[in-house]
């Protein structure tokens, strides 16, 4: 929560004549009803609602729009657009590569030439939603392709297959040395400290590989 809290502050501050809420959906306050009052209260009567979400699965694909038509039906007065997630926007991209970049000890902008030597493995959350799934793969292999790994596969944290724990353990049999895991998500939580459980729970089963752990992307700013 104080994590995504951040990120609605650093977007007060670069649209300061703007009024910006935030609100989650369930587990934590304030929710999005919340957020919608605060900016009704402030005089606003056109709102943009963007999810902060890394790609379209159930939540940003029907239970938020459902929310927002709700609201904005029981409002009347007041007009609700709904923005698009995330996605694999060249800056999320970016972000990311940079991330995976710090926590091999390197400059991202001064890559080396190649990363033959390593095996990059992304970290999707994982959904029931196939397209959501696929984007993911999407990503490692775009990821892949802008730094030039030996190898590349995703796995996912829950609900879809390969599993982390899964996953690792069959790839680390290509006989890569170095095993880069990186988790695409945007903030913290039981699911990282997972992930990174199972990264050190295989890394134990095989010693001769190193495994790097990749911070996952919290609220990067692009220098």
């Amino acid at each position: 929560e104080r994590e995504f809290g951040r990120v609605a502050a650093g977007l007060k501050k670069r649209f300061p004549d703007m009024p910006v809420e935030y609100g989650f959906l369930e587990f934590s306050a304030p929710n999005i009803h919340m957020g919608l009052n605060s900016l009704i209260d402030q005089g606003v009567e056109e709102i943009y609602a963007v999810p902060g979400m890394l790609f379209a699965a159930t939540h940003a694909k029907n239970d938020i729009p459902s929310v927002l038509t709700t609201f904005e039906e029981k409002k009347g007065n007041v007009k609700v657009a709904y923005g698009n997630e995330l996605g694999l926007h060249e800056a999320m991209i970016e972000a990311f590569q940079a991330r995976i970049y710090e926590s091999l000890g390197l400059d991202s902008n001064n890559p080396p030439d190649q990363l033959y030597d390593t095996m990059l493995v992304v970290v999707g959350r994982g959904t029931s939603d196939t397209m959501a799934n696929a984007e993911v793969a999407k990503l490692t292999r775009i990821v892949n392709e802008n730094m030039g790994f030996g190898w590349a596969d995703t796995v996912y944290s829950g609900v879809t297959y390969p599993s982390v724990g899964e996953g690792l353990e069959r790839l680390v049999k290509l006989g890569f040395k170095k095993i880069v895991v990186a988790p695409y998500f945007l903030f913290t939580g039981r699911l990282i400290k997972r992930i990174y459980g199972y990264v050190d729970h295989v890394a134990g089963q095989f010693p001769d590989s190193e495994f790097i752990k990749t911070p996952y992307l919290n609220d990067h700013e692009k220098v």
